[in-house]
């Protein structure tokens, strides 16, 4: 009767101190979820969003400072370098500094109308130094492509003019004959395009400021809101929209328009073709001697569109928002009593502004080898709205139920997903490129945006960030993650 009786204490105690010990790493976790702040975060942002760092323009003297101010928030919090003892993943970055605003003029006839910025025109941010007046061509998307039977160039002469282009290409079904168009579609590819058939000049139907562009000797261009060239077709008695419709009935209406219709373009820039980035890469060693050699990867881009003139693109949504989330979750993983399992890797990429320069590079030359790289969140522009959104998070479901639950039990926003869809087309966000690479990844999104997207606008400041949704951002990233690091019967690839 004794042995039973003590048999049963000793069962009872065990029992009770599992479940202490449980409810004790339940309120240790919570413990750090509470200590998120949304002012720190928004200290953050404000921080990269600075004058100082002259809009983080991926390359720039500017941009390797705000990746040393964050990389000094890491060692502040224990956060170790993760490239052999340095925060600092070095690639190559041409980059073009934009040193004054420049000026666009349209002349019809007698009349001149000066175009202002940022309403009407943004600088070339890899314009050539010069400038440029000439007649006008409209080239439509400027493809020359005769495998498949298309080229916007065939019917016309722009040997020293100036072309009026579009982005994109006419074909955009996602499908395997997207893929043949997708070569067509890079902006680089354009460009150089236009200097080969003569073009001295160029204006992009496509107002904003665009890193991901080329520089060639001589080619000065500017981007020009849409309505200027709507304007400039009725001037030449033509209807932009027909226009717009041929094009996606892969019609080719290109044309010179009249002689008296001309583009005067001025540009200021210095190009620097030797330059180099840098990834921030920074980690959290697992705590099981077994799984530390698995890793989940937290990553979201941190250059921006740089600085024209006297204008700062502050990128505070795009993608200083994201950036930030990402500290605050590392600050949490790093000083939560409940340790990660498996190890976390935090990479703050450059380049992608330019063409996922950043992300391509670790793909190539990863800190962990891929099949140990259990999953990738990104996060871009996730600071302006009220609720969620994750994609690829139903195809990898178990992954996604760390995160689903930390929102369900603890957040309580509204969270949508997606499945992973094959991109046929040119892949436009980090999260493709680890994607294309073999890992399981996850985008991070925010919707129903609480203010106005000013997309790679100079308006882009920290005033339309969403404090509240940064912090959730932030605090589901920390119990997603610990979540995922801490699940012993994750599936194996």
């Amino acid at each position: 009767m004794m042995r039973v009786t003590l048999f049963c204490v000793l069962l009872w105690a065990a029992f009770t101190l599992n479940g202490f010990s449980q409810q004790s790493d339940n309120d240790l976790r919570l413990k750090t979820f509470h200590s998120i702040s949304s002012n720190e975060l928004m200290e953050f942002a404000s921080e990269l969003s600075a004058d100082k760092y002259a809009g983080r323009l991926s390359g720039s003297p500017e941009y390797l400072e705000a990746a040393k101010w964050c990389a000094s928030k890491f060692e502040e919090w224990g956060v170790k370098p993760a490239n052999n003892g340095s925060y600092f993943q070095y690639f190559p970055n041409e980059y073009s500094e934009v040193n004054s605003l420049g000026s666009v003029v349209y002349f019809n006839g007698n009349e001149k109308t000066y175009l202002d910025f940022p309403e009407d025109f943004i600088p070339g941010s890899n314009s050539a130094s010069g400038t440029v007046q000439a007649e006008l061509v409209y080239v439509g998307h400027g493809i020359t492509a005769p495998e498949l039977g298309y080229d916007d160039y065939k019917n016309v002469d722009v040997k020293g003019k100036i072309i009026i282009l579009e982005s994109g290409t006419p074909y955009t079904k996602n499908d395997e004959t997207l893929g043949k168009w997708t070569p067509y579609a890079y902006h680089r590819y354009k460009f150089r395009n236009a200097v080969k058939h003569g073009a001295a000049g160029m204006i992009y139907a496509s107002k904003l400021a665009n890193p991901n562009t080329v520089n060639l000797e001589g080619f000065v261009y500017a981007h020009v809101d849409t309505k200027v060239v709507e304007q400039i077709m009725a001037d030449a008695g033509k209807d932009y929209r027909q226009i717009r419709e041929q094009l996606k009935n892969m019609e080719t209406p290109s044309f010179e328009l009249p002689a008296e219709q001309k583009v005067f373009i001025r540009a200021e820039t210095k190009y620097f073709p030797d330059a180099q980035a840098c990834n921030v890469v920074a980690m959290i060693e697992g705590s099981d001697p077994e799984l530390k050699d698995e890793v989940i990867i937290i990553g979201g881009h941190l250059d921006g569109q740089g600085q024209m003139g006297d204008v700062t693109f502050s990128s505070a949504l795009d993608n200083a928002s994201g950036i930030s989330d990402i500290l605050g979750a590392a600050k949490a993983l790093a000083t939560s009593e409940v340790k990660p399992k498996r190890s976390v890797l935090f990479i703050l990429l450059g380049g992608e502004e330019c063409g996922l320069y950043g992300s391509k590079y670790y793909c190539k030359n990863p800190l962990f080898p891929v099949e140990k790289t259990k999953m990738m969140i990104n996060l871009d522009m996730v600071g302006n709205g009220t609720s969620f959104y994750v994609s690829g998070g139903k195809t990898h479901s178990q992954l996604f139920s760390h995160f689903e639950k930390a929102n369900t039990d603890f957040i309580h926003r509204e969270m949508g997903a997606s499945a992973v869809t094959k991109n046929y087309g040119r892949p436009r966000s980090d999260a493709s490129v680890f994607e294309d690479a073999g890992i399981k990844t996850f985008g991070l999104w925010t919707r129903n945006s609480v203010y106005p997207v000013h997309y790679h606008m100079p308006a882009d400041k920290t005033n339309v960030l969403t404090p509240e949704i940064m912090e959730d951002a932030a605090k589901l990233l920390y119990l997603g993650v610990l979540g995922v690091a801490n699940d012993t019967k994750l599936l194996q690839r």
